[in-house]
């Protein structure tokens, strides 16, 4: 795939040529014709991947717990947020539901995107 045919990716084909071309010029200088040729192959790729695989949103437990484990810390950890021991264990089960204040304070003392508890996960 070389400069004078980068076009919008209709076809796996299409997608596995621009991926591969990508891989060859991935190290490209900055500047250079390869380089400008390489930023089009990505947005190209990129737009091919959002309209043919649907990537599932996170579970927002999943991330929770991700996070605690990313930053050494433990469920007893979460209790000034979320509430007693037993709370924090039916909320990271699944058990309870996530409260809006909850989430603030998840976001806020983990650092994780408020946009992840709002994705619809069912």
């Amino acid at each position: 795939m070389s400069t004078k045919t980068l076009k919008i990716l209709k076809t796996e084909a299409e997608y596995n040529a621009a991926l591969e071309r990508t891989i060859a010029i991935f190290h490209s200088e900055e500047g250079t014709p390869e380089s400008d040729e390489l930023d089009v192959l990505l947005l190209l790729i990129k737009d091919y991947e959002d309209r043919h695989y649907n990537i599932p949103a996170p579970d927002p437990i999943e991330v929770i717990k991700l996070k605690l484990e990313e930053m050494g810390l433990k469920q007893k950890d979460l209790e000034p947020i979320i509430g007693s021991k037993g709370y924090v264990s039916q909320v990271l089960s699944g058990k309870k539901e996530l409260t809006l204040k909850m989430v603030k304070g998840l976001h806020q003392y983990l650092g994780i995107s408020a946009d992840i508890f709002l994705a619809d996960t069912k």
